[in-house]
């Protein structure tokens, strides 16, 4: 059966931020300028906001530039961050809380808010469809399209209805084909297309590898007695500490006396029997954090992993009829652990450069160079060029050397330090052998303050149509037993925080069970295997977790 197809001038993929901002700001040229433009926006989950997680604490820097008069329009920022703190959990009862004159810069919130991004996504949903974007959840991305000059030509939808042996279901229903001048690629980290143009235009050939860290967060309801709107905390140490790993964790408190609480596992580690889950179960056991969840409900669960590689990790950005932006290209800054105004501030640059072209008659298909101008003479380039240290002397010095090359680095260079650290090592090279490493034993949750990953997926609300293809792919079924088993106790049992991949005990030995149905779209799998043995690919449209409030 043939694929229908739809023509548009501009085809974006991801409704984030950066995807969002971008359609915003196209439409906002075109009406500025009396001329038209046609843009869509293609997103994988079942709605626009579904599949956001971050923390999150929002820095309203591009959002003020698109839209000057966001608090007039009831963007759904509420909580304004009213106390920053700082500190390090020494061990299981003890902390220590920074002077803040000794914090690095780029880590105080003084005039941030607390957010639900995939709230302040749905919102921005709205302000992109009100100003004429078509806006299409449930339809997932799941190929590119190639001009004969091989340019990009635009995207094709996944198909609806294979089952799982790969055949035509009942319901069948071809995928689309959305063809643009140009593309804009904003899939969030490690983005499935994005990853495939990254090897396919070589763009990564001059940036040092991608780092990554997963982020696991859980949203609670918690004491109105114990509720401090707008405080926010961060902090690391132990437990990540007692495995040789690095990584920190966040509790902010929001509205509605609810706090959110995670924690990000540097994708580095080395120990192949350390599991972020059960780090993230015992941590909140802390008295710093479990003084304020006692007495509480947990209310919603969620994984993603966040692109950390910053500035030095940056690939290039252009490409024949197409731009990687946002989370998708990297573009995060660790040392604010914030991503959402650089991610908008991507889209928007991106936005410019294309109605540039569009509006002076561009037929599509080039490499523009504007972008890259754009983006090189823009506050954007400066915020990422200042931090580009930030992650490699963490990971090369550790927490306490690396946190005071960054005090030095940033409040007194204010990160123009005449050096530049690069971290040159994949994170999926890091790992060491299983019966080199000590084994952990972790603690069985309580079920009042830690939770096992069944009930935790649970409160995702991820799912999946049962009889489809698996979206988790081997490339080699037997490397699982044959060769991560041996060497590294098969880590997927551990890095996924979902209780994806397990090795169960079959009539011929150990098996190796993919269960897809739990899958969070967290992509730590296609990140930290060691034998980068697993492509995560798009599950059919609208599958995976819907996130309220996260």
């Amino acid at each position: 059966m043939s694929r229908e197809s739809m023509e548009f001038d501009v085809v974006i993929v991801g409704a984030g931020p950066a995807g969002l901002s971008a359609a915003c700001r196209l439409m906002q040229l075109a009406q500025s300028n009396e001329q038209e433009l046609t843009v869509c926006v293609v997103e994988k989950g079942s709605e626009v906001g579904a599949h956001i997680l971050s923390g999150a604490v929002m820095e309203t820097r591009a959002l003020d530039e698109l839209f000057p008069n966001w608090k007039e329009l009831e963007a759904p920022l509420n909580t304004a961050v009213t106390e920053d703190r700082v500190v390090m959990l020494k061990d299981a009862e003890r902390v220590t809380v920074l002077p803040n004159a000794l914090v690095p810069k780029p880590m105080h919130n003084d005039g941030n808010y607390i957010v639900s991004l995939g709230n302040v996504c749905r919102w921005l949903g709205e302000q992109a469809e009100a100003l004429g974007v078509e806006v299409f959840p449930g339809f997932a991305a799941a190929e590119v399209l190639f001009n004969a000059d091989g340019s990009v030509k635009g995207i094709a939808t996944g198909d609806m209805g294979v089952t799982a042996a790969g055949e035509q279901g009942p319901n069948y229903m071809p995928g689309m084909e959305l063809h643009a001048k140009y593309t804009l690629f904003t899939e969030g980290c490690r983005g499935h297309l994005g990853k495939q143009l990254i090897s396919h235009f070589k763009l990564d050939q001059d940036a040092d590898p991608q780092h990554y860290g997963i982020g696991i967060k859980e949203l609670w309801d918690i004491d109105p007695a114990k509720h401090q709107p707008g405080l926010v905390v961060h902090g690391s140490g132990w437990p990540l500490s007692e495995a040789g790993a690095s990584g920190g964790f966040f509790l902010y408190h929001t509205d509605d006396c609810q706090v959110v609480v995670g924690l990000i596992t540097d994708l580095n580690y080395a120990n192949p029997w350390l599991s972020p889950f059960d780090e993230f179960q015992r941590m909140k056991h802390h008295p710093e954090i479990s003084q304020v969840l006692a007495g509480g409900k947990r209310v919603s669960y969620g994984a993603r992993a966040i692109a950390k590689g910053g500035f030095n990790a940056l690939p290039k950005m252009t490409m024949p009829g197409a731009l990687l932006i946002g989370c998708d290209a990297g573009t995060l800054n660790f040392s604010k652990i914030k991503g959402t105004h650089t991610a908008m501030k991507s889209g928007m640059l991106a936005a410019e450069a294309v109605a540039e072209a569009l509006l002076a008659g561009d037929e599509g298909g080039r490499d523009l160079s504007a972008f890259t101008d754009a983006f090189k003479a823009s506050w954007l380039y400066d915020e990422l060029y200042r931090s580009r240290n930030f992650g490699p002397a963490m990971h090369k010095l550790g927490t306490w050397l690396g946190g005071a090359f960054n005090y030095v680095d940033q409040n007194w260079f204010g990160g123009k330090i005449p050096v530049t650290l690069h971290d040159t090592e994949h994170d999926y090279t890091q790992l060491k052998p299983a019966d080199q490493s000590v084994k952990i034993d972790y603690p069985k949750p309580d079920g009042v303050l830690s939770f096992d990953k069944p009930s935790s997926v649970f409160l995702s609300n991820t799912n999946h149509e049962e009889d489809q293809p698996c979206h988790l792919q081997l490339k080699d079924a037997g490397i699982p037993i044959a060769q991560n088993l041996p060497r590294f106790a098969e880590p997927a049992q551990r890095f996924c925080p979902a209780g994806v991949y397990e090795v169960v005990e079959g009539e011929n030995g150990p098996q190796f069970q993919i269960n897809g149905q739990n899958c969070v779209h967290c992509k730590t799998c296609d990140i930290k295997d060691p034998a980068q043995n697993i492509t995560w690919v798009v599950p059919e449209g609208a599958g995976g977790p819907n996130y309220p409030n996260m």
